[in-house]
């Protein structure tokens, strides 16, 4: 076997087992300890994180950064791969750090002339548009830590109610309009909550509380299930934008019926505590959707228009002074 072959098994073989012995590597490969030695010292120097640990049960172990294989991309598959890593430009912070950043700019740099040609022609030509929020990097880092490695996080948060402490044990991390949200199963509550990680102001790895297994086995697609809560029929009256505006929507769209007219009507079942924030959703679409039923909702909605209106009357009162003062003054 050529020396460049065995370098690169050796890098494969020392990524997929991190902790190693030079008699271990030696026996596998059939070379002598000092072979293999000697091939771990030009490793380390080419830049591949390997160090000795002294003493009994020593041997070499990896950094934490390890280094992965080449790996061979087809011109589609680079494109796919640089503009994948472009969606994340607009967002401000990124539970990876720097990586996202460094790994586009290696890619990019590797890439063969005529292809970074075609790549800078698009730049600026195509973009994954997301609203600037900011947040914590760090917090974010150690959300994704905490999920890769299984551990409960205490958190200081921020919600409507005040600030408090939460030990949360976290799902997962997604983003939706420039936010990153991580559903946790909350100890403080024993259930499963959303946070939104701009109002979580510290995050910490904690040790001395224990993951539930059956939270460890959850993914961000198991929905929490309300179907044992107290059910009501949310009923809906839509113009033809009221239609327009709700296909799309993932919540109302598949129980949207159409009428002739273009108009239309959405029913659909929801978990009676999460009337508010469904009528809350559909405040923002005015008079294009209107609630019918249930009860509730109706009295929901006419209690948010009542406390805008008060609002707004004294303002309107006011311009209407001024506006009589300024037509009995002279020209």
């Amino acid at each position: 076997m050529q020396k460049s072959q065995r370098l690169i098994q050796l890098i494969m073989r020392i990524n997929a087992k991190p902790s190693f012995t030079v008699r271990e590597l030696a026996d596998e490969f059939g070379l002598s300890t000092r072979t293999i030695t000697r091939d771990l010292l030009e490793l380390s120097e080419l830049g591949v994180p390997v160090y000795s640990v002294q003493g009994k049960g020593g041997g070499y172990r990896l950094l934490q950064e390890r280094l992965l294989p080449p790996i061979s991309f087809t011109e589609g598959e680079a494109l796919a791969m640089f503009f994948a890593c472009q969606t994340m430009d607009y967002y401000s912070s990124l539970p990876f750090g720097k990586g996202a950043d460094s790994a586009l700019h290696k890619f990019y740099h590797y890439l063969p002339a005529d292809i970074r040609e075609q790549i800078d022609r698009l730049k600026d030509r195509i973009m994954f548009w997301s609203p600037y929020r900011w947040m914590s990097e760090e917090i974010l880092q150690t959300l994704l830590k905490a999920i890769m490695i299984g551990r409960v996080v205490s958190i200081e948060y921020r919600s409507s109610s005040g600030v408090s402490q939460r030990d949360i044990q976290p799902i997962g991390l997604y983003a939706s309009s420039g936010y990153w949200y991580c559903p946790a199963y909350c100890f403080a509550k024993e259930d499963i909550r959303q946070f939104r990680a701009d109002r979580i102001l510290s995050a910490a790895l904690n040790e001395t509380v224990a993951c539930r297994p059956d939270i460890s086995r959850k993914t961000l697609l198991d929905k929490p299930n309300k179907n044992d809560l107290e059910q009501i029929a949310l009923e809906l009256e839509l113009t033809s934008k009221g239609v327009w505006l709700l296909e799309s929507n993932p919540r109302f769209g598949p129980f949207l019926r159409r009428n002739g007219d273009g108009s239309g009507a959405v029913t659909l079942k929801i978990a009676k505590e999460d009337m508010g924030f469904y009528v809350d959703l559909i405040w923002q679409f005015g008079n294009d959707v209107i609630v019918l039923a249930p009860a509730e909702a109706t009295a929901y909605m006419l209690q948010k228009i009542e406390t805008m209106r008060s609002l707004y009357v004294p303002l309107r009162n006011e311009v209407s002074i001024q506006c009589s003062r300024s037509e009995r003054s002279p020209n």
